[in-house]
């Protein structure tokens, strides 16, 4: 088995290198300026607003109403919040230094721009469905690029790396911080989050969006006061801890790792995995809501990226720098931050931690399914395939949860550039749509009123098949 995995983590390697080393570190914050400086800085300027569209129900138009809001963000934090949060800013800051923290952050400024403009242009594009609606990069590459083998390609990536790679990380880190917590051995702890996952997934996406609402807002705000706790108790380290992050971050620091150079690789890493920015997923949860105009879940998701990253892996990096021991620990992943923890707050760090994990991770593992689920209803809107996906996402959970961590990693690694890459050019050539809907959206925010959007706004815009083009379809010949 060590053979296979060797040779596995060879092949792994040699792909991650090529596309992080070479295409993605560029094209992912090439993308993000572009997207800031084309949105007029929409992540900044409209902050403030991001917190009012949040709270917004859902809007019923023609019969259908789709999910709220906060549901969506709900769905896609659950998503992002996990083991990218934890176990993967822990893995960042042991391998690349403090300095990965740094550019963490600036993946996450740049991101939001990007995450907005993938979120607007996923609601721009959704098709009605029997839940509401669906949506996602796929549906925008075939329906406004016209190349659904574009659009193939990216489901068929995204239900390998959301649907199954990333729900063995998922696994894998859950499994890991329960041994570490409880000494409960992984076979017992993968059998449990398949039946977990189980009743969940097979309750489409109704009961997702509720388990997501119901566990990652209580969990994060957890979480926050515990690591707010750390924070405050070591207060007068804080200034020392920002002076290393900013020193590592441009090699100025030598004790740590590899010097700039692997700050900032492990930092955009890291910072994508767990805030997802540009991947193309986020967008799958965005289509599926109910809203006014597209700009305004395009905000929401642009608040998610912030809140993932700047919030919460930032307090999850503190709390691994201020471990005095953080650079000489023999542990990785998740059991770094939970003995980090431990010598903060005592033994019930690592208990505490592991059950905030399996929420968080759980949680995750929810969402991703259903990214995977409305990718295969793209290919084809087939039952019999839908359960045979389910059935293959469970395998993968037991899998995550019996697999060393170094492979699963680099698999999420690998599949997470490829599908990036797609997804970014098809943003690319769609940025100018972007910017001309959220120009609509301004626009009327200046008049006073609550924006509401019709195709017809959007010059150029064609081949859509909701936003008013429903309701002109079913009019009778004149």
């Amino acid at each position: 088995m060590n053979a296979v995995e060797n040779v596995l983590n060879d092949i792994i390697g040699f792909g991650n290198t090529i596309f992080w080393d070479y295409i993605l570190i560029y094209l992912l914050i090439g993308a993000g300026l572009y997207f800031t400086l084309g949105t007029k800085f929409v992540q900044f300027r409209l902050f403030g607003n991001m917190f009012k569209v949040i709270t917004e129900e859902a809007v019923e138009q023609s019969g259908r109403r789709g999910i709220n809001a906060f549901q969506a963000f709900s769905i896609t934090i659950a998503s992002r919040v996990g083991t990218g949060n934890l176990a993967g800013v822990a893995l960042a800051v042991a391998i690349g230094g403090p300095g990965a923290v740094f550019w963490m952050w600036m993946v996450a400024l740049v991101g939001m721009a990007t995450a907005f403009i993938e979120s607007t242009l996923a609601q721009a594009y959704k098709i009605p469905d029997k839940d509401g609606f669906r949506g996602g990069p796929a549906y925008y590459m075939q329906m406004a690029l016209g190349q659904r083998w574009m659009g193939v390609l990216f489901s068929i990536l995204i239900i390998i790396t959301f649907g199954l790679i990333f729900n063995s990380v998922q696994a894998n880190t859950i499994s890991q911080a329960v041994d570490q917590a409880f000494n409960i051995d992984p076979m017992w702890t993968g059998l449990v989050l398949v039946a977990l996952a189980g009743i969940v997934i097979f309750g489409g996406i109704k009961r997702i969006a509720t388990v997501a609402g119901a566990i990652v807002p209580f969990m994060a705000f957890i979480y926050i006061l515990v690591a707010l706790y750390v924070v405050i108790t070591n207060i007068t380290e804080v200034p020392a801890v920002f002076s290393l992050i900013f020193k590592d971050a441009f090699g100025l620091e030598q004790a740590f790792g590899g010097g700039a150079g692997a700050a900032i690789m492990y930092g955009i890493r890291r910072g994508l995995f767990s805030n997802e920015a540009g991947m193309g997923s986020a967008p799958n949860a965005a289509a599926t809501v109910g809203v006014s105009h597209p700009a305004k879940q395009g905000l929401v998701q642009s608040l998610a990226v912030f809140f993932d990253t700047i919030v919460i892996c930032s307090l999850t990096a503190f709390i691994v720098i201020l471990y005095d021991n953080f650079y000489g620990a023999s542990e990785d992943g998740i059991q770094l931050t939970q003995v980090a923890l431990d010598a903060h707050i005592g033994a019930f760090g690592s208990i505490f931690l592991a059950i905030i994990i399996f929420f968080f991770a759980f949680s995750s593992l929810v969402g991703n399914y259903y990214y995977g689920e409305t990718n295969i209803a793209f290919l084809k809107n087939s039952p019999v395939m839908l359960n045979i996906y389910r059935v293959i996402v469970l395998g993968m959970v037991m899998f995550g949860s019996l697999a060393s961590v170094q492979i699963v990693w680099n698999m999420a690694d690998l599949f997470m550039a490829l599908m990036a890459v797609v997804n970014l050019i098809a943003i690319l050539f769609l940025g100018r749509v972007a910017f001309r809907i959220l120009q609509d959206y301004v626009d009327q925010k200046k008049e006073g009123i609550d924006p509401q959007f019709h195709y017809s706004r959007i010059k150029g815009l064609k081949n859509v098949e909701w936003w008013g083009m429903q309701d002109e379809k079913n009019q009778p010949p004149k």
